[in-house]
């Protein structure tokens, strides 16, 4: 699994892999490019990531800041699962009882590198590498919680962790409520998912809307890496169990984030560019698919509202109610897929609470109902692109 995850180049290059792998055999595959984003930035820009009319499909970017200049902004830079790790490492050495379960997260530092150095630091027991049993370890996990710890499990992909599916739902989810109370589950699940670079249809799984159905559990998406540590922060102090889903794409993402500290809401959208002509939303990678189309659709003469949801369950419906109700057409971009994903559930609740504000239907754009292939080319074809984006504005806007 390490060889595998280093031949596609989704940790850091400054990340050290297992001695025993064959590091020639990579010499001719692609490794990331480092992606920027500025989550604050209230005009949706991406430091000109995205070009007009020239369609990204890997959510990538170049730098396009000099060293000098961002060094003299205030705060640091970190890569997103840097700033994950920094979040984590905050809250344990803030809480006692914050601790780590998982496959690798120990000495290993994790597939992705999210707990590099935090098993030196406070040890096997606070961050303990478990075999490769997930229902095993998830459930005792929750036992953990029950008693009082805080613990957070990874899962090495998050499709892995429908082996554990009972323990998330049948127990983490309904502890609190069929012990009438006497029980909190102050769990944190997390762990990369979503379409990959050829990881094949088993790694390529978006399984949101399958964790949304369960009662009880609180959902967020991270897509910068402002919100990724603030909102794995907000998930290790809340009192309920959380699912934080992080994209396998993303871990590279960089950004200059503060130095002091911030907790973000579990509940609230984030406007990423204020608009007057349509509501587009979005969340995870599909944010900058979402904002390569903005910008094209800006040189067209609109003007588009973007918003991250980031919160998948609940749905922040004041903010989404109150652009629904300025624009008065909404486009639903994710790369969940089309039949009971998080758009189905989204388009519903709009249509519930906001009909009367519609001059158009919801549109919503989503993957392919098909397992992820594995040739590239195909696998594009699965995940909505910029063009579809733009297209799908034009139409809903005559």
């Amino acid at each position: 699994m390490a060889a595998m995850l280093q031949a596609i180049g989704v940790a850091s290059p400054s990340v050290a892999f297992s001695d025993h792998y064959n590091k020639s055999s990579v010499s001719s595959i692609r490794s990331f490019p480092v992606i920027r984003s500025d989550a604050r930035s209230s005009s949706g820009s991406i430091h000109g990531s995205f070009k007009p009319g020239k369609i990204i499909t890997k959510a990538t970017a170049t730098q396009t800041e000099s060293s000098a200049s961002a060094a003299s902004k205030p705060g640091h830079e970190l890569l997103m699962f840097e700033a994950l790790r920094e979040g984590l490492e905050e809250e344990m050495d803030r809480d006692p009882r914050v601790c780590v379960f998982g496959e690798d997260v120990g000495h290993y530092g994790g597939s992705y590198k999210v707990t590099k150095g935090l098993a030196q630091k406070y040890g096997d027991l606070r961050v303990l590498d478990t075999p490769i049993a997930e229902n095993s370890f998830t459930g005792m996990a929750v036992g953990a919680a029950m008693t009082g710890l805080r613990p957070v499990v990874e899962g090495m992909n998050m499709g892995f962790l429908l082996l554990a599916f009972n323990q998330i739902s049948d127990n983490c989810g309904m502890l609190h409520y069929t012990s009438g109370g006497q029980f909190t589950i102050p769990t944190v699940i997390r762990g990369p998912g979503g379409v990959g670079r050829q990881l094949g249809a088993e790694h390529s799984q978006r399984l949101e809307s399958y964790f949304q159905s369960i009662p009880g559990i609180q959902l967020v998406a991270c897509s910068t890496v402002y919100n990724a540590k603030g909102l794995m922060k907000a998930a290790i102090r809340s009192e309920n169990p959380v699912v934080l889903f992080e994209h396998v794409l993303l871990y590279n993402l960089k950004e200059r984030i503060p130095d002091e500290e911030y907790v973000l809401s579990l509940e609230e959208a984030e406007m990423v560019r204020p608009g007057e002509h349509i509501t587009l939303l979005t969340y995870s990678r599909m944010r900058y698919h979402v904002m390569q189309a903005a910008k094209t659709l800006v040189n067209k003469g609109y003007d588009p509202e973007v918003i991250d949801i980031r919160s998948l369950k609940p749905f922040d419906l004041y903010t989404i109610g109150n652009s629904v109700k300025k624009t008065h057409r909404v486009l639903i971009v994710e790369e969940c897929m089309r039949t009971g994903g998080i758009g189905a559930s989204l388009t519903a609740a709009i249509n519930e609470n906001f009909h009367d504000y519609l001059d158009a239907p919801i549109v919503c754009l989503s993957s392919q109902d098909v397992p992820t292939p594995y040739a590239g080319t195909l696998e594009e074809w699965t995940v909505v692109q910029p063009s579809q984006i733009v297209a799908a504005v034009e139409q809903l806007c005559k």
